[in-house]
């Protein structure tokens, strides 16, 4: 005996062993034994076999002709046994039944099951509008396989061209456009980036990589609505100084500017003037929000995002020949010893003589130069005393921290000559630049000095501040002042790039409360002590500046890839790092090298270039001798792991270092977290990012 049973939504056939008033012991023909409830039989029956009843059933069930059976059924529920026995004309065998509740449970449409073995023809109404919706589903899948079929011979149909952005960034998976998108990636085994890429649904990787970071930090663009900027007191004195900035060629936010006065008893007096838009983005203002939901100003080769609108950056740039509001620090120092012998802050208007260019000026302004009184050296009343002072500052520093800062590293400037969105029609520079050039250092001495002072203004006030600090080895980011083993200074906040930096902004309200109130500021600063939306912003800033920090790089990273295919490089020299990391010579690109031997870190080696991807960022490059066997003294003499952090919070490592650390430690390219936003490895000071530079973008 033999029974056909229903299991799992499915039937099946096995010969009968046993049987309880419950249960039913089967066996398969694969000799599998199971235990069955019995009510889950529908047909016992002899012969044939119980795998020739399912083969000869399911053959026999395709010539079953639905129609006619929906139309002859009984209108109410009804056995398979007696439909069969009215369609076929005589007692239905075994197969014939099977065959009946095969085609019947097949045909969902036509019959709505009733229970075991039961079923019911579907009401006219329904049938009609199931039909059509079998119909309009299969009209769908021949038109998602047509539009899968034509990307797979390379050609992007007109549907998905036009939602290309959604289906890579936003899919809504349960569109034709992208089930016929999934499809052809599953048959081709594509990712569907590389996918839209090659049929051209993109112009360039380069605009993947953009879209997907506007997509998810600026879904609304990255373009500002007008804005009125309100105005500033004109009654603000006017300072009698002679301020100069010194920045990157490409620097349109100019935030810092410094004078130098030598006084009748050989000290000096240095102004730093820091550019003060905090007088009219004013807490939870329209202007403050906009600044706030950025955090911070994006910069890549090429281009930038700017935190601020344009509106608030031509306010407040401390452009020459203008009188611009401004927080001005003036020290007044001992160049002998570096001994600072009295400081003071005022709002005041400054006129800057002169915006200064690296590029015009680092070759002229060199250690020789200026050490030496009888060189011809440019703007000598200026650099002289800034660097002398400068310099003790630094040892003075050096003290604190027990060793001396190492600035021998090479940055690297990018510029972008053409449309940035258009890389195949523009042409990338990238020009090597020693990071401890004088003017650099000297004005991250400065910012350094002033973001020191500013911090223990803010805590003598009581008025809180947002510090980094490191000790232990612990980095922190906080509202109280700390020590900052790694810089050298009792506190350190960041103040000196409110145009471009939002913490510095927040900080800067802070510190206009301070100079105004004094110990009372704490009651009338814009944030009070332990105050929570405070802590708030630290916590965003640190995960936007991480982001941009993140997209930064590979920005960089694919401009390094474009310019081997532009140059045409096919070998090339790289020093080792570790292991089979190493970094190209020419262009600050970090990439792993398979069969590399073990080399000393410094050792110089020569590569083949075999190609790239500019959609996963890679370069594909092969070993082929050492052509330095001993390990180079510079750049690589600094140490390779640096806390990060630190370190771009004080702009005490070069993009270069950071961007090594990064490469070595994750060989699939940089991490989020390791390279200094305002500064894209173009015009950084070798101390301190926060002010006085710009990535390499064209002016905008």
């Amino acid at each position: 005996m033999h029974v056909l049973y229903e299991d799992d939504g499915g039937f099946k056939a096995a010969t009968l062993l046993s049987e309880t008033d419950a249960s039913l012991q089967v066996e398969a023909t694969s000799g599998k034994r199971s235990k069955i409830k019995k009510t889950a039989v529908i047909l016992r029956f002899e012969k044939p076999s119980p795998d020739a009843l399912v083969k000869e059933a399911e053959a026999a069930s395709g010539d079953l002709d639905l129609e006619f059976l929906w139309e002859c059924a009984p209108k109410e529920d009804f056995d398979v046994p007696a439909l069969a026995e009215e369609y076929f004309g005589h007692k239905p065998g075994p197969v014939e039944q099977a065959a009946l509740l095969f085609r019947l449970h097949g045909a969902p449409v036509y019959f709505h099951r009733r229970g075991k073995g039961k079923f019911r023809p579907a009401p006219p109404d329904i049938l009609a509008a199931a039909l059509a919706a079998v119909e309009k589903k299969k009209r769908q899948a021949e038109q998602q396989q047509a539009w899968a079929d034509e990307m797979k011979a390379g050609t992007l149909p007109d549907a998905m061209a036009r939602m290309a952005e959604i289906l890579l960034f936003k899919p809504d998976k349960n569109t034709q456009e992208w089930k016929a998108f999934d499809m052809a990636c599953t048959q081709i085994q594509i990712r569907p980036d590389r996918l839209l890429l090659n049929l051209g649904a993109f112009p360039s990787a380069l605009a993947i990589h953009k879209r997907r970071f506007h997509g998810e930090h600026f879904p609304k663009g990255t373009a500002f609505a007008p804005v009125t900027v309100p105005p500033v007191p004109t009654e603000l004195p006017l300072a009698t100084v002679d301020a100069y900035s010194i920045d990157d060629v490409t620097t349109t936010e100019i935030d810092d500017a410094l004078s130098v006065e030598t006084l009748a008893d050989g000290n000096v007096r240095v102004g730093i003037h820091i550019a003060a838009p905090a007088l009219s983005v004013t807490r939870d203002s329209p202007l403050d929000l906009l600044a706030r939901g950025r955090m911070s100003t994006v910069y890549m080769p090429g281009e930038k995002i700017p935190m601020q609108p344009d509106e608030v950056i031509a306010a407040f740039s401390l452009d020459a020949g203008k009188p611009v509001p401004a927080l001005s620090l003036y020290v007044t120092a001992d160049p002998a010893t570096g001994d600072v012998i009295a400081s003071e802050t005022r709002i005041e208007r400054v006129v800057v003589k002169e915006n200064l260019r690296h590029n015009l000026l680092d070759e002229s302004v060199s250690e020789a130069a200026l050490d030496d009184p009888a060189s011809d050296l440019p703007y000598a009343d200026l650099f002289r005393p800034l660097w002398n002072l400068a310099q003790k500052l630094s040892a003075k520093r050096d003290a604190v921290r027990g060793r001396p800062e190492l600035n021998n590293r090479v940055d690297f400037s990018f510029y972008v000559d053409g449309d940035p969105d258009l890389p195949d029609e523009a042409t990338v520079r990238i020009v090597q630049r020693k990071r401890n050039a004088p003017l650099d250092r000297m004005v991250a001495e400065y910012m350094i000095l002033a973001n020191n002072l500013w911090g223990g203004l803010l805590a003598s006030c009581g008025v809180p501040g947002i510090y980094r600090s490191q000790q232990m080895g612990r980095v922190r980011m906080s509202t109280v002042a700390a020590p900052h083993d790694s810089i050298g200074v009792p506190q350190y906040a960041w103040c000196t790039s409110p145009l471009r930096r939002y913490v510095d902004l927040v900080n800067q309200g802070q510190l206009l409360a301070a100079v105004e109130h004094g110990v009372s500021a704490r009651l009338v600063a814009p944030f009070k002590p332990r105050e929570a939306d405070l802590f708030a912003i630290i916590s965003n800033f640190d995960g936007k500046y991480s982001a941009y920090s993140d997209f930064q790089q590979q920005m960089e990273r694919f401009w390094c890839l474009r310019w081997l295919k532009q140059e045409g490089v096919t070998r090339a020299e790289a020093v080792v790092l570790r292991e089979d990391a190493v970094r190209l010579k020419d262009v600050p690109l970090f990439t792993r090298v398979g069969g590399l031997p073990a080399l000393q870190r410094g050792q110089t080696v020569l590569l083949d270039i075999m190609g790239s991807d500019e959609l996963d960022l890679e370069l594909d490059c092969r070993f082929v001798e050492v052509v330095q066997t001993e390990a180079l003294e510079a750049p690589e003499e600094e140490p390779l792991l640096v806390d990060t952090d630190v370190e771009l919070a004080t702009g005490d490592v070069s993009p270069d270092a950071v961007a090594e650390t990064a490469e070595v430690e994750a060989a699939d390219g940089p991490d989020a977290n390791d390279l200094p936003l305002d500064t894209a490895g173009a015009s950084e000071p070798p101390l301190d990012t926060s002010a006085d530079s710009e990535p390499s973008a064209p002016p905008q």
